[in-house]
């Protein structure tokens, strides 16, 4: 192989750890979105149980307005009871008060089932306030050390990318133009090294995708200097030390 191949694993080594260092940038940062993600679901949460817990109330204040009129009509219907001249009269109103009153037992069931309800969602509104306090204490935690990590990172991205620049000055635009569009496609891997036969015959195969290579194109690497491709995955194919 020749200057521009060699000069493309070069790069081939710094584009390599100039991803890597991207990668943890990149990681870095993801913690605070998914802190952040984590508290806001939890508020959104807490929102949405204090609403139900409004609706419960609604529902609670509309039965006890119901149960304070039944008990005005219960008054109403003792009282009957005492100016009732016939025994058909009495029994008639009487059975009209048992009859409100286990109408109010069920309402008043109800109601305390509700109040339960609400008890219950208070307390869980109670434990999702404390996880937000603990969720915001470990969020600005997290900030604190992303923005020191990041600040170092950034640092040794800027330092890669000197010398990616350096390394790149050297290949002619059009190899590094495909260098550049194989690595995006590959998430930086633009060079597949080829595999040698083994003992038992099998044919040159490129590194990345494993399919065929052919003799010629192997021949051309080892004697040339010209930007080949894999004709199924399309990255760069070079040689190693030990095979050119």
């Amino acid at each position: 192989m020749g200057p521009v191949l060699n000069d493309l694993i070069k790069l081939q080594s710094v584009e390599n750890r100039l991803r890597v260092v991207k990668g943890k940038l990149s990681r870095c940062r993801r913690n605070v979105i998914l802190r952040e993600n984590h508290v806001r679901n939890l508020q959104s949460a807490l929102e949405a149980k204090n609403e139900e817990i409004q609706l419960t109330r609604i529902q609670s204040d509309r039965l006890e307005l119901e149960l304070k009129s039944r008990d005005e009509s219960i008054a109403k219907l003792r009282a009957s009871l005492n100016i009732t001249k016939t025994n058909k009269e009495y029994a008639a109103v009487l059975t009209q008060l048992n009859t409100t009153k286990a109408d109010n037992s069920k309402i008043e069931s109800q109601a305390l089932d509700l109040m339960k309800d609400i008890e219950t969602d208070e307390t869980e509104c109670s434990d999702i306030q404390s996880q937000i306090d603990e969720g915001k204490k470990i969020l600005e935690e997290t900030r604190k050390e992303t923005e020191s990590l990041s600040t170092k990172l950034q640092a040794e991205i800027e330092e890669i990318q000197v010398e990616w620049d350096a390394a790149s000055n050297a290949i002619p635009a059009e190899s590094l133009e495909i260098f550049r569009r194989v690595a995006e496609t590959y998430d930086g891997e633009a060079l597949a090294i080829v595999n040698i036969p083994d003992e038992k015959g099998s044919a040159y195969s490129c590194g990345g995708c494993f399919m065929g290579v052919t003799a010629e194109n192997v021949n051309l690497l080892m004697t040339k200097d010209d930007v080949l491709r894999c004709q199924n995955c399309t990255r760069i194919l070079v040689l190693k030390e030990s095979q050119e």
